[in-house]
């Protein structure tokens, strides 16, 4: 919505009246903040604005701005937070996960499609359709956008993951942001900044001078002052959000992955009378049950060898290529299940620890690790399809620039959409495989390329 310059209407301090209303709008919003959060958020005497703009697509937006920083807006009668919010009270609002390099088209104007969200160990959040929810990035508690959910979580879960996910209406750097934060000196204890820099020259932390009538200026800095350098960002309070937080970096565990295969549209008759239509996805040995069973009660073994399956005309045209359909009468029963599995489509389960499973059609990819030459002939591995297994690929790069000693770089997958690999400088593949298989506990057969390990030297 803020994607694109807007233009402003007006600009006034709001009224006292309407100030009061606005809390208790916001209170009936957003029930989770106390009562004295939303004195934070909307200060008693302190300077409050409203703004009346229009979005460069038409819309008729109210801002509220807070010293000079957008907290809130109003659209079609509903509240939202702005990003600035939601840094101090990251809490109110429901957040999906998505990837560093998401944002970029996020601030674009771009939506959240739900291939680029990432599934931590805990599971989506709950939300239904329509609701209020926030963007954040791997590795990063401050919310980064704001939208409302395009289908419910369960719809999300039955739809593999795909299409929209997130309608966004307001990200980190649009054109509602502030270009840097804002520190009001009368907040503090100081009052004037002439007491702050008096106090700050006794404690000899810096020097001050007056070069002009009246203008007092700083001319040192004493940086290795024990104040300055003992100085650490204070961590946040332990909210549920910093629960969450701590929960996504649990010990990895492996999902739980099936193959399945889905009914096409010529094998329809086969698996009709056990129940299955179209679309429908079994398991292998669902598979080769159904068909024993249909074989059997239609009496297709072949009474003089039991080992050989009659083909009625169902099993012909699902097993049989057009030249073999008057040449083949009879097939072994290990023949006929092969050529049954193979001409059914492939799909796969995924099913994370304590979350719903995500069903997509089409093959398995397996991690893949590939070995590349670039400039000067240096080797670099390349790992992909990471996200498929639950793997965080900038987490995954952090692990094997420490391991490797080596310099790692996360950068979007070639032909894939929402999709990173990592590569690492040299041939480290021992490593990734100690890491994949020893660590995460992921099956061989999952991964693709391990053989490229380097040869253990002589002694």
């Amino acid at each position: 919505m803020f994607a694109k310059a807007f233009r402003v209407k007006s600009n006034t301090a709001i009224k006292g009246s309407d100030r009061r209303k606005l809390r208790a709008d916001v209170t009936a919003a957003f029930p989770t903040l106390g009562t004295d959060q939303i004195s934070e958020l909307i200060p008693g005497k302190e300077e409050l604005n409203v703004v009346k703009l229009y979005a460069h697509k038409g819309d008729s937006v109210t801002v509220y701005t807070s010293g000079g920083n957008p907290i809130l807006f109003e659209l079609e009668k509903n509240l939202y937070p702005t990003v600035y919010t939601l840094w101090s009270y990251p809490d109110i609002l429901p957040a999906f996960i998505t990837w560093p390099l998401v944002l970029e088209k996020l601030v674009g104007g771009a939506d959240l499609m739900l291939p680029g969200v990432v599934v931590p160990p805990t599971g989506l959040p709950q939300v239904q359709q329509g609701d209020l929810c926030a963007i954040a990035l791997v590795g990063n508690r401050a919310p980064v956008a704001i939208g409302v959910a395009s289908m419910s979580t369960a719809q999300m879960l039955a739809s593999g993951l795909k299409g929209k996910g997130v309608s966004v209406l307001h990200t980190y750097q649009d054109h509602l942001c502030p270009e840097g934060q804002q520190l009001d000196i009368k907040k503090s204890s100081y009052k004037k900044l002439s007491k702050f820099l008096q106090h700050m020259q006794q404690e000899q932390i810096v020097q001050v001078k007056e070069l002009s009538k009246g203008v007092e200026s700083i001319v040192a800095v004493d940086w290795r002052h024990p104040r300055i350098t003992s100085f650490v960002i204070p961590e946040p309070s332990l909210t549920s959000q910093t629960v969450q937080e701590v929960t996504r970096e649990q010990p990895y565990l492996p999902p739980d992955i099936k193959s399945l295969y889905c009914v096409p549209a010529n094998m329809t008759q086969l698996f009709l009378e056990s129940g299955h239509k179209k679309g429908s996805t079994l398991e292998g040995s669902e598979v080769r049950r159904i068909i024993t069973d249909y074989a059997k009660r239609n009496s297709l073994v072949d009474t003089d060898n039991r080992n050989l399956v009659k083909l009625d005309p169902i099993l012909c045209d699902c097993v049989l290529e057009k030249n073999e359909q008057h040449l083949v009468t009879k097939l072994p029963w290990d023949c006929l299940l092969t050529r049954c599995l193979k001409n059914m489509q492939p799909a796969y389960q995924v099913t994370f620890p304590g979350q719903e499973p995500i069903l997509k059609k089409g093959k398995l990819c397996p991690i893949d690790i590939t070995l590349a030459l670039k400039t000067y002939n240096k080797k670099v591995t390349v790992v992909r399809n990471l996200e498929t297994y639950g793997l965080d690929p900038c987490s995954v790069a952090a692990i094997l620039q420490q391991r490797c000693q080596a310099s790692t770089i996360v950068s979007p997958a070639p032909g894939s959409k929402d999709s990173l690999q990592v590569q690492v400088q040299g041939n480290q593949i021992h490593h990734l495989g100690q890491l994949l298989l020893e660590e995460y506990r992921l099956p061989g057969k999952y991964i693709q390329g391990l053989e490229k390990a380097p040869k253990p030297g002589k002694k």
